[in-house]
């Protein structure tokens, strides 16, 4: 599966009204810790179908940033039946991020 874009307009749709657990990752092109996760992030994602995997770019999306309360990035979230159910902030091995699914 592939990773969605993640915005205001679609996050509703996307994310809270998923049927399947959502795992998000709010990070920004100028972060490096971001750029490291990244790539782990993507083959999570093309790896199952069990979950969908989103991606929120704070400096286009602040109001999402600020809703979530993300203070730090990379951030990832994991939302269950539109709640979250999980959050962890700064690079984790790609074990650590399954365990959190």
């Amino acid at each position: 599966m592939s990773v969605v874009t993640l915005t205001k307009d679609n996050f509703d749709n996307e994310v809270i009204k998923s049927s399947k657990p959502v795992l998000v990752d709010f990070w920004a092109a100028w972060c490096g810790p971001c750029q490291m996760l990244s790539p782990v992030v993507d083959k999570i994602a093309g790896e199952t179908t069990a979950i969908k995997v989103g991606k929120v770019n704070i400096d286009e999306q602040p109001e999402l940033a600020q809703e979530f309360g993300v203070m730090s990035i990379p951030t990832l979230m994991v939302f269950r039946d539109g709640k979250l159910s999980k959050k962890s902030v700064g690079v984790i091995s790609r074990d650590e991020i399954l365990n959190l699914i």
